[in-house]
């Protein structure tokens, strides 16, 4: 049964409405001094909080903003008199479920509570569902299996639910943006909003009203006010992409923003508070930055509380059958075929040093699917810089697909090839465990197929010892 806690400064009242609670089946603690309420709502223990909006000490209002830094789903129903309607409607504004004008009958107050604690078990409902989904799909799109972005997938598990500013390092194309998402997604604000901006897409004066907003008449066009990143992110996440490209003046803006937690409007007067968990991202060598004084030591400091670095495609190929193989689901059409990767094709994807990273990856993946035919990507289908990568690459190695013949031995194919299609595949996966040391993970991605599957070939011919 729910659990309501009941504060007001009226022992008459609290002791009436405990009865009437009581009798409807709720759990019920009640206090009359908002002091002591304050301590036993940070305990968690609640379902619903009634309290009294006009008390000595702490008001109705400061018990509802705790809730919300405490518990947001914890529902707030307020108490109030005639002259508090106006307190009572802004306070609905700040998130309580609803109010009640003294004096109420009993039958209203049942019924208000009764909607508020099926808000409350939607809420929770949500929650869980929210929950299970992350742990099915791990980070959501953040694909991948090889141990570089195992240990990615370990820091962000770590710093995640911590309110913690954190620094995403790594090449553009990385997925630095999907780290940032997936970090406020395993947070306690996930359900507040997560918002993203590019600093080096705008220029100064816009970017930095984009940031802190502005008062009306600030500048030229400035008609209205209007609400910054930093406010409308309230509560929630903002991700500054590529932050070391901001301008040295807004650095500075920056900075207080991480040690007051408040901003000030273009052409404002006032100080805002804000509450904004950061993370910022950068392709760039922020140390280097600074020593060049291209960027603020004491912003850096600020910024690098935790810091994550994203590898390279190229430092984890054994994730590309993985990600081509998502791509590939994720770009065709609803009721097309699935499309088939050629090995051939595989092993020039995973040879390629990919500069762009995924997204050079994904777009890739996504030309190579326009123009296949029969539902095979082939070779012709990859962009020419992968071809003439790959053509290089094996002008240097040595063929993986056919056993080398002794030149001493005649060209008798029957002596050289395998003779069914079995033994053919058989000699194809022994040629390449030889060539990659054994190296298995490498091997199933050179020959496009899954890990599991090589295990169960290995197996079933007895190939355990590659040199066998």
């Amino acid at each position: 049964m729910a659990r309501i806690l009941v504060v007001d400064d009226d022992s008459d009242l609290l002791g009436l409405v405990s009865r009437q609670l009581l009798a409807a089946g709720y759990q019920v603690e009640t206090c009359e001094h908002p002091l002591e309420a304050e301590q036993l709502i940070t305990r968690g223990e609640f379902d619903l909080l009634l309290t009294d909006l006009e008390m000595p000490g702490l008001s109705g209002i400061d018990l509802l903003r705790l809730v919300k830094e405490t518990d947001p789903s914890l529902v707030v129903i307020l108490l109030t008199g005639h002259a508090s309607i106006d307190t009572a409607v802004e306070a609905m504004k700040l998130g309580a479920f609803d109010y009640l004008r003294k004096p109420f009958p009993p039958q209203e107050l049942l019924v208000v509570i009764e909607k508020g604690l099926s808000q409350r078990s939607l809420l929770q409902e949500n929650r869980l569902l929210r929950s299970e989904l992350r742990e099915k799909y791990h980070f959501r799109n953040v694909i991948g299996n090889s141990p570089a972005i195992h240990e990615v997938f370990r820091l962000v598990e770590k710093v995640g639910p911590t309110s913690s500013t954190v620094l995403i390092l790594g090449e553009s194309g990385t997925g630095k943006e999907l780290i940032a998402r997936a970090l406020h997604e395993i947070s306690p604000r996930n359900h507040r909003r997560y918002l993203k901006i590019n600093c080096s897409a705008l220029a100064e004066s816009l970017l930095e009203s984009e940031l802190f907003g502005h008062e009306r008449g600030a500048f030229t066009g400035a008609v209205t006010t209007r609400q910054g990143l930093f406010e409308a992110a309230h509560g929630g996440t903002l991700f500054l992409d590529e932050v070391g490209d901001t301008p040295p003046s807004l650095q500075a803006k920056l900075l207080r923003v991480l040690q007051e937690s408040e901003i000030r409007r273009v052409g404002g007067i006032e100080d805002i508070k804000v509450n904004v968990r950061l993370i910022a991202a950068t392709n760039r060598n922020l140390k280097d930055l600074t020593r060049q004084g291209f960027f603020r030591e004491d912003l850096f400091f600020r910024l690098n509380v935790f810091s994550l670095s994203l590898p390279p495609l190229r430092e984890r190929r054994d994730d590309i059958p993985l990600l081509v193989h998502h791509f590939l689901d994720k770009k065709k059409e609803a009721d097309a075929p699935r499309v088939q990767v050629a090995p051939e094709v595989m092993e020039s994807l995973y040879n390629y040093d990919w500069p762009g990273n995924i997204r050079e990856l994904e777009n890739a993946v996504e030309r190579a699917l326009v123009l296949c035919e029969n539902s095979w990507i082939k070779l012709a289908d990859l962009p020419e810089d992968i071809r003439s990568q790959s053509r290089r690459h094996h002008l240097m190695a040595p063929s993986i697909l056919l056993p080398p013949q002794s030149e001493t031995d005649p060209p008798d194919r029957e002596s050289v090839l395998p003779q069914t299609l079995a033994e053919l595949e058989k000699e194809h996966i022994r040629q390449v465990l030889e060539s990659v040391g054994g190296q298995r993970a490498r091997a199933a991605a050179l020959l496009g197929i899954t890990r599991r599957t090589l295990y169960d070939k290995i197996k079933r011919w007895n190939l355990e010892d590659p040199a066998s």
